[in-house]
């Protein structure tokens, strides 16, 4: 059993070429990121909802401003509430969904569009 050459550990690498992306393998994938990302909005706003009602900031703040501009300011927290604030997040997680999948889509037909153009992007693997 010899020491191995110094040349044999750049035989272990291999080159290809990306020339195609599965569109719906694309689609499907942004779909699923999209629905974590979505998932994790929704707990985050909810969490931190949470954390300024117990503390008693949303209070103080809701007080400040009715201080500044009487009835007016009390107007602007009006609706201020768990639930619109859960509507509104469960909005903005549903164009999320929709527009992170729309943007997976996109770049997956970019890619294959180009691709074809340039003969596809070189990739390198290797064992190290």
């Amino acid at each position: 059993m010899g020491k191995p050459r110094a040349g044999k550990r750049g035989s272990n690498r291999v080159t290809m070429h990306l020339v195609y992306i599965d569109f719906w393998s694309a689609v499907k994938l942004s779909f699923l990121v999209a629905l974590c990302v979505a998932a994790v909005t929704i707990v985050v706003a909810l969490l931190a909802w949470n954390l300024l009602e117990r503390t008693g900031i949303i209070d103080s703040v809701r007080s400040l401003f009715t201080d500044i501009a009487g009835d007016n300011g009390s107007a602007l927290f009006a609706g201020l509430n768990f639930q619109s604030v859960l509507s509104y997040t469960l909005v903005v997680a549903l164009l999320e969904l929709i527009v992170v999948t729309a943007l997976g889509a996109i770049v997956a037909a970019l890619f294959n569009l180009a691709s074809r153009m340039t003969g596809g992007a070189k990739v390198g693997f290797g064992k190290d």
